[in-house]
């Protein structure tokens, strides 16, 4: 009989250990499932606030297009873009034709983006005509479209984000007729006959020496493809032909460096004073040496980032109000005094 008590007691006290292994078993399963359940909407919640814009986490595909991917001034906005885009989890590549005056083959570029399917294009147009019908054409395809640092004549984008050129060669004009004393013969030097921004940047600068000193004035201005040798080749020209010549105004960088070079190699960083537009190390370089006087400094960064920031803004349901269409990225009339805090700003 004491046998079969102990018999029945072990029976039981092994049941209930087998119970409690069950129960323990089916605590770790239930809380596994939970942690698995709550990763998922955790997942999806970051895709949308980090830009990706859809809940299967897909990133926003956005194509830069600019003007050539040597000059500094389009390696400052890939910069600024990059960043944006790292910021955003956004998916970004960058383009450009392989010569800086091939328009054909940029509207190719965007050719190719349309057909890429990407959700935003960037754009920075060689000719404000010639870019005109892709950016149609993808506007047309859904994409959401940001132009940078150069206009089309087309209304088809979502957004602008450059330099006011004009206000800004009316500035350079000034800052000429200050280094010239108001009087004498200036030389200008541009870079692309059909490019938006630089047309501006030529017609701003010789109204504002002609509406506002009677004794200066500009000759025709003579185009260089923004190529440094041309320039330079064209500085020469102008101070071969011209015995009265005070001034060159150059209208982008490459423009600024060339005719910069001229002057340093004439000697005649004190009898020739050259403006210009945009900035790089060689610009600097010749700010410091007293052959460029000024130079018209823009924020190439921001309208990498801003254009970025749209697009992501767009695919995300957003709209962008209209008297936030079109902004201009601000510009700094740059000099030795103030080039120390310049170089600090342009760093990228």
């Amino acid at each position: 009989m004491k046998k079969s008590i102990k018999v029945m007691s072990f029976i039981m006290a092994a049941a209930m250990v087998m119970v409690g292994f069950s129960a323990c078993g089916n605590e770790g399963s239930t809380s596994s499932t939970a942690a698995d359940t709550s990763k998922a909407p955790a997942s999806s919640a970051a895709s949308t606030a980090d830009g990706s814009g859809a809940a299967s986490g897909d990133k926003i595909k956005v194509s830069c297009i600019t003007m050539d991917s040597i000059d500094e001034h389009w390696l400052k906005l890939q910069a600024g873009a990059q960043a944006a885009a790292d910021k955003a989890n956004v998916d970004i590549r960058f383009d450009a034709p392989a010569s800086k005056i091939d328009a054909t083959q940029q509207a190719s570029l965007v050719e190719n983006a349309i057909n890429d399917k990407v959700d935003g294009i960037m754009l920075a147009a060689l000719d404000q005509t010639a870019l005109s019908n892709v950016v149609d054409k993808a506007h047309e395809a859904g994409i959401k479209v940001v132009l940078v640092d150069s206009g089309v004549e087309t209304k088809n984008w979502d957004a602008f984000y450059s330099t006011d050129n004009a206000k800004a060669a009316q500035q350079a004009a000034d800052k000429m007729a200050e280094l010239v004393g108001e009087k004498g013969t200036i030389g200008v030097v541009n870079a692309q006959a059909g490019a938006g921004t630089t047309q501006i940047r030529e017609q701003s600068f010789m109204q504002q020496i002609a509406d506002k000193y009677p004794d200066m004035k500009c000759l025709d201005a003579v185009y260089t493809d923004g190529d440094k040798q041309k320039a330079l080749a064209a500085a020469n020209d102008l101070m071969n032909g011209y015995s009265d010549l005070v001034g060159i105004y150059g209208c982008n960088e490459g423009a600024t460096v060339g005719v910069g070079q001229a002057i340093e190699q004439a000697g005649k960083q004190d009898a020739i004073s050259v403006v210009g537009f945009d900035f790089s190390k060689d610009v600097e370089t010749m700010i410091e040496s007293g052959a460029i006087k000024a130079t018209m400094v823009q924020n190439p960064k921001v309208m990498g980032q801003k254009g970025v920031e749209a697009i992501v803004k767009l695919m995300n349901g957003e709209t962008i109000p209209e008297e936030e269409r079109e902004v201009d990225t601000g510009v700094t009339v740059t000099t030795k005094e103030n080039l120390e805090q310049v170089v600090a700003d342009q760093s990228y």
